[in-house]
């Protein structure tokens, strides 16, 4: 089933997957992505029992470093 969410402010759409997936899916380095799920931060362990739905708003930050 496609979905429409909104990821870092834009709006997209996609099957409905997990949060671990839909990181996996877009190749980004799990290691230092934070992820904030409507409002809340939730933990790595937890991204594969999150199931996106219509709606839901992501930010999805990854940490660099450097001098």
């Amino acid at each position: 089933m496609e979905i429409a969410i909104r990821i870092n402010g834009k709006d997209e759409r996609r099957q409905a997957c997990t949060v671990a997936e839909l990181v996996a899916g877009k190749g980004l380095a799990a290691g230092s992505l934070i992820v904030e799920y409507n409002g809340r931060i939730i933990k790595q362990d937890d991204w594969a029992g999150v199931m996106l739905r219509p709606g839901d708003v992501l930010e999805m930050l990854n940490f660099v470093g450097g001098g």
